[in-house]
C-alpha cells in the first residue's frame, strides 16, 4: 500500500479545453471526446449490439482510471450499463441501481494516452475527492461482519479510485475515540467508520477533546454501514434519493461532497457527551437496550422485544423543557424560570468563551456558547410513553423518527409521546417506519434549540426509573438492570441533562 502522505501537494489548476481524438473504444472505432468533466464517445464504424453514442460523468460515473500504454483504462460506476447514453436534457441516464464496469480507451499512440490521462487527473482535483483516508472497522458491532464488509465491500472500491488509506480496528470500547483524539489529522483527507452509528459518535467525542478541536472536527467523516441500525447512512442516502446500499455509502464517499453536521453537547453537571444523531428515553430505550440479550436474533430482535414492550407498556413520569424553535412557541407550558444544568466552571473557563475549557493548558470543547438568562423556555409535563430527541431523519433503515430533521439546521426534532393505549402504541410503532406517526394526536412533534428532560419514575413504581440512551449507548440507568459486564454510566438517572444545538460543527460524507 503506498504511503498515505504522497501526493501532499497542491493541486494543479485545471485544463479546461475539449480533447476529441480518434479511438477504439471497448474495441469498437469510435471518435472520443473529453469536454469539461464529461466523457463521451460515438462510433465511426460498425455499431455492435448495444453499441451508439455514450457518456460518463466523471463526477457521477467514475470510481477512477489507469494509463496503460495506449489504454486509458476507467472504472466504472454507473446506474443500468456500464455507460449511460446522452439524456435528451444533457444530464444523463436514468434511474436504476449503480453497478461496477470498465470502459477501455485506446489511443492512437502512448502520448495521446498519457494526455487524456492528465486531462481526467486535472479534472478530478477540481471535484473534492479524498486522496488519504483512515478507516476505522469495528468488527464487533451489528453481526460482527465489518472486516468483511471492508473486504469485499469497501476495498475494491477504494483501490479502483485510487484512493490510499490506513485501516486500523477497533480493540475495546471507546478505542475509536481514543483513535481519533491522538490522530496526525494532516495525513488524512477523512475519516472512515466501518460499523454501526456508536463508533461514529466516538471519533467526533475524541475529535473534540483534543487541543485543536475548533480544527479537527472540520474534518470530514464518514460511515459506511456495519452495525444493527445504521440510521445515519440510510438519513445521508434517503436525503439525496439514493437506495440504501453499501456500495452507494462508499461511493458517496469517494466522490467527496461533504455537508455541515449539527453537533449536540449532552450536559450534566460537569459530566459532558457529544451527539450528532439521537436520545431517547422510555419505549425507544428500553427497546434498543434490552433488547441486546436477544442480539443472535440480528435486526429480527427489535421487532421481537417491541411487541413485547407494548403489551407491558410503560409510563415514564417526569418533565421535559425545551426552548421552542420559531413556529413553536404554542407547544407546552410556558416556564417562569429554569436553572443551568452546567455546574460553575468558573476556574477552568475562557472568560468571555464557554466553548472552551482550559485545564493545564489543555483546551477542550464544552458545548455551544448560550446564555441562558435569554433563552424562553416551555414545558410538557409526564407521564410520557416515550421521548425522541433526533438530529436526523432515521433511526435505523427502516425506522423514520423524525420526517422534518435537518443535518444542519441549527434544531433539534424532539417527538414525545404521550400517555397512551397499548394499542395506540402499537400503531405508533408501526408508524415509525415512514414517519406517519408523528401525526396521531398522542405525539407532539417539534423543534428546539434546547431541550432539558427531568426524568422520573416508572409510574407505579416507587424505585425503578427508565433508561436515557444516546446513539445506542446508555447514558442514564434508573431500572438497576446493569449487568456485570456493562460499564459505569455517564451520567446520573433521575438528574436533569440537557441538550444544546452546535450548528454545523462536523463535517460528514455525503452523497451530495
Amino acid at each position: 500500500m503506498a504511503d498515505p502522505e504522497a501526493g501532499a501537494g497542491g493541486s494543479p489548476e485545471p485544463r479546461e479545453e475539449t480533447l476529441v481524438e480518434p479511438a477504439r473504444v471497448n474495441g469498437s472505432a469510435a471518435e472520443a471526446t473529453l469536454s469539461g468533466t464529461e466523457l463521451a464517445w460515438r462510433p465511426t464504424g460498425p455499431i455492435r449490439d448495444g453499441g451508439g453514442s455514450r457518456k460518463l460523468e466523471l463526477e457521477s460515473d467514475v470510481l477512477g482510471f489507469q494509463v496503460e500504454g495506449r489504454a486509458l483504462k476507467v472504472a466504472t460506476f454507473a446506474r443500468g450499463e456500464e455507460a449511460r447514453p446522452p439524456s435528451p436534457l444533457g444530464c444523463g441516464g436514468g434511474g436504476g441501481d449503480r453497478k461496477r464496469g470498465e470502459v477501455v480507451v485506446e489511443m492512437e499512440s502512448e502520448d495521446a494516452a498519457q494526455r487524456w490521462g492528465d486531462a481526467i487527473r486535472d479534472r478530478f482535483a477540481t471535484l473534492g475527492r479524498p486522496k488519504r483516508l483512515l478507516i476505522i472497522v469495528n468488527p464487533y458491532g451489528g453481526k460482527r461482519g465489518a472486516r468483511k464488509i471492508f473486504q469485499t465491500e469497501v476495498l475494491p472500491l477504494i483501490e479502483a479510485a485510487g484512493i490510499h488509506y490506513i485501516m486500523q480496528e477497533t480493540k475495546h470500547r471507546l478505542h475509536a475515540q481514543e483513535i481519533a483524539r491522538s490522530l496526525d489529522l494532516r495525513k488524512y483527507d477523512g475519516v472512515i467508520c466501518v460499523s454501526g452509528d456508536g463508533i461514529l459518535v466516538e471519533v467526533v467525542n475524541g475529535l473534540l477533546q483534543r487541543n485543536d478541536w475548533s480544527t479537527a472536527i472540520k474534518v470530514p467523516l464518514g460511515i459506511i454501514p456495519a452495525g444493527t441500525g445504521n440510521g445515519m447512512v440510510q438519513a445521508l442516502l434517503h436525503s439525496s434519493g439514493e437506495p440504501f446500499s453499501m456500495s452507494n455509502a462508499v461511493f458517496a464517499i469517494i466522490r467527496g461532497h461533504k455537508r455541515a453536521l449539527d453537533v449536540t453537547s449532552v450536559v450534566q453537571g460537569k459530566t459532558k457527551f457529544f451527539s450528532v444523531m439521537m436520545l431517547t428515553w422510555g419505549l425507544v430505550a428500553d427497546i434498543d437496550i434490552e433488547s441486546e440479550k436477544f442480539r443472535w436474533m440480528g435486526s429480527a430482535r427489535i421487532d421481537f422485544y417491541s411487541l413485547l414492550r407494548v403489551v407491558n407498556l410503560r409510563r415514564y413520569s417526569g418533565r421535559i423543557l425545551f426552548v421552542p424553535a420559531p413556529g413553536y412557541e404554542g407547544i407546552g407550558d410556558p416556564v417562569e424560570h429554569t436553572t443551568s444544568c452546567k455546574s460553575n466552571e468558573a476556574g477552568n473557563t475562557n472568560e468571555g468563551d464557554t466553548s472552551n475549557v482550559c485545564n493545564n493548558e489543555t483546551c477542550t470543547y464544552s458545548g455551544p456558547s448560550v446564555d441562558e438568562a435569554d433563552l424562553e423556555w416551555r414545558s410538557l409535563n409526564g407521564p410520557f410513553v416515550n421521548a425522541w430527541i433526533s438530529n436526523i431523519a432515521f433511526a435505523s433503515e427502516g425506522v423514520m423518527i423524525a420526517p422534518q430533521a435537518q443535518f444542519a439546521d441549527g434544531y433539534l426534532d424532539a417527538a414525545i409521546i404521550k400517555d397512551c393505549p397499548r394499542s395506540v402504541a402499537l400503531r405508533l410503532l408501526l408508524g415509525m417506519k415512514d414517519g406517519s406517526y408523528i401525526e396521531s394526536p398522542y405525539v407532539e412533534y417539534f423543534k428546539v434549540k434546547a431541550l432539558r428532560i427531568e426524568p422520573g419514575l416508572r409510574v407505579g413504581s416507587s424505585t425503578i426509573g427508565g433508561i436515557i440512551d444516546a446513539d445506542g449507548e446508555v447514558l442514564a440507568r434508573g431500572d438497576v438492570t446493569r449487568s456485570g459486564d456493562e460499564p459505569e454510566h455517564l451520567m446520573a438517572y433521575g438528574a436533569p441533562i440537557q441538550l444544546t444545538v452546535d450548528q454545523g460543527l462536523a463535517t460528514i460524507f455525503s452523497p451530495r
